[in-house]
């Protein structure tokens, strides 16, 4: 998981960097959701104008620098990588801290929003994640998740360090936490525009071409493809939830 979030993140932002403006929104995206996604998250999570949200487990910045533009929210990423906090800062200027999921290093009620992407499938502690988006949040405050979940059987090997909550247990797990889930839908991470899709390949082949002889890139990109053969099986689905924040 080092490979794949840590080391590989900080050349994604080297490579971004030198592909130039364009790329590093859409490479920065990736495995956090897509166009498609994002916004319906956006949409109701009902985000206006210097809107403060947390982005839990940020990795790169991709997602929080979309909103930002898209609906001019004010995001706070944490991120518990160290080269995913530098790549987040150097190629988004966005205000990003060092920092666990379960153990949130923000006050009480900083934000009125939060999201947490494709995430809570490589925690151990699901519930205190959970718990502490529903603290750092405001009494009303509403979560968006896209949470990687489990509908039977693995029938291939999971990626490293990862274990993926059920999809039939994904409202027990927020209502426990204090959440009400206000409305779900199964993501398409296949519906971004070809614009889009082509930054990704140009990044991750810059990536290869700069990294490829690097043992970290193998595995890391052997954790890629192991997630995307659970989600194309189907054994293991995109669900994306809002929820509201008890008091």
């Amino acid at each position: 998981m080092d490979d794949e979030f840590d080391v590989v993140a900080a050349w994604t932002e080297e490579a971004a960097r030198a592909l130039g403006p364009g790329h590093a929104v859409p490479a920065g995206c990736r495995g956090s959701g897509s166009v498609g996604s994002l916004s319906w998250l956006a949409d109701r999570l009902d985000l206006r104008p210097g809107t403060r949200l947390i982005d839990s487990g940020a990795g790169v910045g991709g997602p929080a620098a979309w909103l930002a533009g898209e609906r001019q929210v004010q995001p706070v990423c944490v991120e518990p990588m160290a080269g995913a906090v530098h790549a987040s800062r150097r190629l988004f200027g966005l205000p990003t801290v060092l920092g666990d999921a379960q153990a949130l290093p923000l006050a009480d009620g900083t934000a009125e929003a939060a999201w947490c992407l494709g995430v809570l499938c490589t925690l151990p502690d699901k519930a205190a994640a959970l718990r502490e988006l529903h603290r750092v949040l405001v009494p009303g405050g509403r979560l968006g998740l896209l949470v990687f979940a489990q509908t039977g059987p693995l029938r291939t090997a999971p990626p490293e360090g990862n274990s993926f909550p059920a999809a039939d247990g994904l409202d027990d797990l927020l209502t426990a936490a204090g959440f009400a889930v206000r409305d779900r839908a199964v993501a398409d991470l296949h519906d971004n525009p070809p614009a889009w899709a082509e930054a990704v390949d140009a990044v991750e082949a810059e990536v290869a071409r700069r990294h490829g002889a690097d043992p970290r890139w193998a595995r890391a990109d052997e954790q890629s493809a192991r997630m995307g053969a659970l989600v194309a099986s189907g054994d293991v689905q995109p669900v994306l939830v809002v929820a509201d924040r008890g008091a």
